[in-house]
């Protein structure tokens, strides 16, 4: 049985314990934040406190909380030399205090504190500095039923910023057609079977073939009348900007 204590309790750490509460070869033994308010509804399952002092003995420590956060609470572990990981796909290894074994259990994924997840879709990527700890972490993803993947220093915020593209960049897109549809008395619901399509789509053949449209096509008219259309300034910035990018990719220009 691996144990775990859990530093943070954010939407990360939340779904985390879910998952882990679920298993039978790793459990939380306990469950560290600053405020007791936030993981208070779970004192019942699993041993919680805002006092770092009272930490117990663990296998593993993981650490959920803002990057910002990350130097100062591993630097606070009134502990050395036992296995402390960030959850960041940004953040530096070396943000953890280099008095702990230090390494990085990233979990590829949107959270939501509200919204269900089946952590078995979650892809983890794992950093370490020590082979041992590497074949520890990647037991923990394992038995959550995830895929692992070991990464590099380079890789890892490669990965996050591709994600940021992917999933924060295009759900701000969503929220502009929102915007559009309300403005025009339409209906966003008419947009999710293409919304959901376009994810299916690129399962299976690459990004650049999946494009499709007026700015692949180099239609001008149509995107003159879209462009006329649009009477936010902030919405024309987006779609020029956007358009621009298709345009170079498939037409050079």
């Amino acid at each position: 049985m691996i144990k775990i204590v859990l530093l943070g309790a954010g939407n990360v750490a939340t779904h985390l314990y879910k998952a882990i509460s679920a298993t039978d070869n790793i459990n939380v033994i306990q469950w560290y934040n600053r405020t007791l308010n936030n993981i208070s509804l779970y004192k019942n399952e699993v041993n919680v406190t805002d006092n770092l002092n009272e930490l117990v003995d663990a296998d593993l420590y993981i650490i959920c909380v803002s990057d910002d956060a990350i130097e100062t609470l591993s630097k606070n572990l009134p502990f050395e030399k036992r296995l402390v990981v960030h959850t960041s796909g940004s953040a530096s290894l070396y943000d953890i205090d280099k008095k702990h074994y230090r390494g990085v259990f990233y979990p590829l994924q949107t959270f939501s504190k509200d919204v269900a997840l089946d952590y078995t879709t979650v892809p983890i990527c794992i950093e370490t500095l020590r082979k041992q700890d590497f074949k520890l972490l990647k037991s923990v993803g394992e038995t959550l039923g995830c895929q692992t993947y070991k990464v590099n220093p380079d890789q890892r915020p490669a990965l996050h910023l591709a994600a940021v593209f992917v999933n924060n960049f295009t759900n701000q897109l969503y929220r502009v057609a929102h915007e559009i549809t309300e403005q025009h008395g339409a209906e966003f619901d008419i947009l999710k079977p293409l919304i959901t399509e376009t994810a299916k789509k690129v399962q299976d053949v690459s990004p650049y073939k999946a494009q499709t449209g007026p700015a692949k096509r180099n239609d001008k008219k149509t995107i003159k009348r879209h462009l006329k259309l649009l009477d936010n300034e902030h919405h024309e910035a987006i779609y020029k900007l956007m358009t621009s990018s298709i345009k170079k990719t498939h037409n050079g220009r």
